[in-house]
């Protein structure tokens, strides 16, 4: 086993952090309904921004990348996932293409990307970039990001990316939609990053924009089905093959990046079990096989007969009042449901059972304010993975009180997904 299960289960001291700013701006119930009723902006600025450019820059992201790119266009993004031999996930992030050899990469895959780079021989060079890259969603996004920059952008097609100004700064906004809702990314450089964030809270007073906090962020990754490293899956960086690449992204990157937790009640003996796979994190789409990449070859037979599916858990809401009621209740409680998700960094994942046997992995607990519903993503068996399939999560860690909660299969994403629409549509 690479990596000690028991010290992955222990909180670091003193660990909490946001790195979207405060926990709440008006408070996590007003802001989770931002981006269904109006819109919020969101600070995603600790993102690596990392430019790789080149003849063989973009043979390096083909080589690494289960996604094909024989269709590029410049000013396209793709949603990129970089996988070990197993076809287990490393890190995924956005490549967009700036020019015919130049590519801009966000988050962590850029160190994987880089470490690639200078292993590998390729004739291709990496800049690191300091950026700024707000994210502003929900039905209203279109008008505020339109009120700042003082033009239209609804002939922006989705993850496509237009060249604007906001308050006289050149701003970069990719149309994606990481709530499930029309948004975009608005990306600079970050010298300019409080002009334009004031700027767009300006445009947005007239629009009832809202500050997305901490404690509400990742309930739209929940609510549309985005699983996110560390809450969802583990990176696979802990076999013995990733020991040089696990040192090296260890000795080089902050603390906060590095930690890896895990919490609830799935239990295994070697933390594989924690990676996930694109199929099973419901990126199968996304893995082309028009070219050489590492981790074909499992996913070559993965793809052909998947094993396990992402689905979203609802959570019987009797069961879960229950979990609150034993804190007053003489005795000890049941584990405490932070609401509404766990703030610490963990990765939280417990198991499923159906008839007493485990058929799947629960995780991203968190609570809709929107649907008033416990819900979380789960990686179930096949058999176990149609709507309405009725399975038990056992809530609770190993060896304190565990509680039985029933739950239903629903689809995810389970909210509608609205990313694509046509932005003509909306006033």
């Amino acid at each position: 086993m690479a990596a000690n299960i028991e010290d992955m289960r222990s909180t670091p001291p003193g660990y909490f952090t946001t790195r979207w700013g405060l926990p709440e701006y008006t408070d996590w119930l007003d802001e989770s309904m931002s981006w269904k009723e109006s819109c919020y902006i969101g600070d995603w600025s600790f993102l690596w921004d990392r430019v790789f450019s080149g003849p063989d820059a973009l043979r390096l992201l083909s080589d690494c990348s289960v996604n094909s790119f024989a269709k590029f266009d410049i000013d396209q993004s793709k949603h990129v996932i970089h996988c070990n031999r197993d076809g287990k996930v490393i890190h995924e992030g956005i490549v967009t293409r700036l020019s015919g050899d130049s590519f801009r990469m966000f988050g962590r895959g850029t160190f994987w990307v880089d470490y690639l780079l200078r292993k590998g021989g390729y004739d291709a060079r990496s800049s690191a970039r300091d950026s700024f890259n707000f994210q502003v969603a929900g039905p209203k996004a279109i008008a505020v990001i339109e009120k700042a920059s003082g033009r239209r952008l609804r002939d922006i097609g989705f993850m496509r990316n237009g060249q604007i100004e906001i308050a006289g700064v050149p701003v970069t906004a990719l149309r994606q939609g990481m709530s499930g809702e029309p948004g975009f990314e608005l990306q600079g450089a970050a010298d300019h990053a409080a002009t334009v964030y004031q700027a767009i809270l300006d445009a947005g007073r007239d629009y009832d924009l809202r500050r997305l906090g901490g404690r509400a962020v990742f309930i739209n990754h929940l609510e549309a089905c985005f699983p996110t490293i560390i809450t969802d899956y583990m990176p696979a960086l802990f076999d013995e093959d990733m020991a040089d690449y696990l040192a090296e992204f260890r000795g080089n990157m902050p603390a906060s990046t590095v930690t890896f937790n895990i919490a609830g009640s799935f239990e295994a003996d070697d933390i594989s079990a924690w990676y996930r796979s694109p199929v099973e994190l419901g990126w199968g789409k996304n893995v082309k096989f028009d070219h050489d990449f590492i981790g074909r070859e499992a996913l070559e037979e993965e793809v052909a007969n998947p094993r396990r599916l992402i689905r979203t858990l609802v959570w019987n809401a009797d069961d879960v009042v229950d979990v609150y009621a034993s804190l007053f209740r003489a005795g000890k409680p049941y584990h405490f449901m932070e609401m509404p998700r766990d703030q610490r960094g963990f990765m939280y994942a417990d198991k499923v059972l159906s008839a007493g046997r485990e058929v799947g992995v629960s995780t991203s607990r968190g609570y809709s304010y929107f649907y008033r519903e416990m819900l979380s993503l789960c990686v179930i068996d096949v058999a176990h993975s149609e709507p309405g399939t009725e399975v038990v999560v056992v809530w609770g860690e190993p060896g304190e009180a565990q509680r039985e909660i029933r739950a239903r299969v629903a689809p995810a994403p389970y909210k509608p997904d609205h990313r694509r629409i046509d932005l003509t549509t909306l006033a």
